[in-house]
């Protein structure tokens, strides 16, 4: 062992390090890994973790902590830091975590000492050289004085970040396959990672990832920027060992309980409960918004695009008062939006909504399925960008829905009919004169008629809110609405597409 090889192999056990002028890994070298993965057979690798970590529940897996002075780079001048999942429960599968420097590429041992496995009765001395579950990644984001948690990695290909003054809530994925399937979902799973070494002066972390499954291997990159909106700049490359049917790119997955288009079916104090409340799409034609729903059987719907611009599953909602969940902070969780780069070609944004009868489920998903899906052999490249949003949260410049209430008809007698309130605010609206009126476009599908409508001010936002008493015909059959505020014959606000759910007979 040299001199400088030893030194480098002490600093990473101590958590203290140099910083370096060249890397010796990159985005390539994974994707060599990735092709040499796709052009053998796929193997499920067997985890085999002790029993005394698979009979965990969930509280005691919970007691299970990374400890703080024990992070990666702990005691530098680093602004990042890393720290460790540890496998059990159900996070079973076994991730390999190497460090880039310039002097190579490192393993990062495992080692049970630098967990607190709490009032577990668990022996840590029997655990050596197990591996870890995931990781998460530090950083000042509020506090140039304390390290807070910025994006985590746990899970098949799961990960989630975090802007500034935000929470945990939707996640997203690395890929998404055959989702809402009758036969079943393919969970890729991310096996490697590789994280590089930062400068002092870095603004970015960058990540590479091996991720692996029955049908594909792929290469990932990810530089994470924190700030406001953390931004996950993500560059993958994919090879195919069988065909797909439905590949989803870019996945978010979220929850929807219920909310004000949709309230709770059991008395609760919380008005409403979701980590996200609307799907949002940008193309070059318009802006449609659809809120969420927790249908009562699966319900998945789409919207053609051609090279969309972007989407993602928001939060619009930021007031405390419409949650009331001092626990969840539901109005700081963060939106998620996806903006494409390059040519994405033709294809669609699927939303895949499942039933939930409570919050642990996460029952939203949405992606983007290209038109033609791959083929056993090829290859595919992809870049895009997730930011992480709250208080700089994407809208169009046109006049957006800020909410969507849902209650029976003016009468006291049943008939069959409900009423929807939408109230549109922001863009346009803003610089109507005080005798201009928009005009609102509805429009219904072949299962429903709109009985009533109207269109008024809100004088509470300066917003104009529609209102409309629908029926719908065979309640075994979804209902699709949708409204725009119109000036001449410009369209001045994003539209509001809503699907009622089917009622299972």
């Amino acid at each position: 062992m040299t001199r400088k090889t030893l030194l480098t192999a002490l600093a990473l056990a101590a958590g203290t390090l140099f910083s370096h002028t060249a890397l010796a890994f990159d985005f390539d070298d994974v994707a060599r890994r990735a092709k040499a993965v796709a052009d053998k057979p796929f193997v499920r690798p067997d985890a085999k973790l002790p029993k005394v970590l698979t009979d965990l529940n969930y509280e005691q897996y919970r007691q299970i902590k990374y400890k703080a002075d024990k992070a990666l780079w702990r005691g530098n001048t680093l602004p990042f830091e890393v720290q460790f999942y540890h496998p059990g429960l159900y996070f079973n599968q076994i991730v390999k975590m190497n460090l880039v420097t310039a002097d190579g590429v490192r393993k990062i041992p495992f080692q049970p000492e630098n967990f607190d496995y709490g009032s577990n009765n668990i022996d840590p001395a029997n655990l050596r050289d197990l591996g870890f579950a995931g990781f998460r990644v530090h950083y000042p984001l509020n506090d140039k004085n304390v390290k807070d948690e910025l994006i985590a990695f746990q899970g098949a290909s799961y990960f989630r970040a975090l802007g500034k003054d935000q929470v945990y809530g939707e996640s997203a994925r690395g890929l998404a396959i055959d989702t809402g399937e009758l036969g079943g979902e393919e969970f890729p799973v991310f096996r490697e990672f590789w994280i590089e070494w930062p400068r002092p002066e870095d603004q970015a972390l960058t990540i590479y990832a091996l991720l692996d499954s029955r049908r594909v291997a792929g290469a990932y990159r990810f530089k994470v920027r924190p700030g406001d909106s953390t931004a996950t700049e993500i560059k993958a490359r994919l090879y195919f060992r069988d065909s797909v049917g439905k590949l989803g790119i870019a996945p978010l997955t979220s929850m929807f309980l219920y909310g004000s288009n949709q309230p709770s079916a059991n008395e609760d104090y919380r008005p409403e409960v979701h980590d996200s409340e609307g799907l949002s799409v940008e193309s070059d034609s318009e802006w449609i918004w659809r809120p969420l729903v927790n249908p009562k059987r699966l319900l998945i719907t789409s919207f053609g695009e051609v090279n969309p611009r972007g989407f993602g599953l928001m939060q619009r909602d930021r007031l405390f008062a419409h949650y009331e969940d001092l626990d969840n902070r539901y109005d700081r969780k963060p939106s998620v939006w996806v903006v494409p780069k390059g040519d994405w070609g033709r294809g669609r944004i699927e939303l895949v909504q499942i039933p939930t009868k409570d919050a642990t489920n996460d029952n939203i998903v949405a992606y983007w399925v290209p038109e033609q899906g791959p083929q056993a052999g090829s290859q595919m490249d992809l870049e895009y960008t997730l930011f992480w949003q709250a208080s700089q949260e994407t809208r169009p410049a046109l006049a957006w829905v800020a909410q969507t209430r849902r209650g029976r008809g003016w009468t006291d007698t049943p008939d069959n009919t409900l009423r929807y309130i939408v109230d549109f605010q922001g863009g346009p609206l803003e610089f109507l004169k005080p005798n201009e009126r928009p005009v609102a476009g509805l429009w219904a599908n072949d299962n429903g008629e709109i009985i009533d409508r109207q269109l008024v001010k809100n004088d509470a936002t300066g917003g104009w809110r529609v209102i409309m008493r629908v029926r719908r015909n065979d309640d075994s059959k979804p209902l699709e609405l949708r409204a725009v505020l119109r000036k001449g014959d410009d369209n001045i606000s994003e539209t509001w597409a809503y699907i009622l759910p089917p009622e299972p007979r």
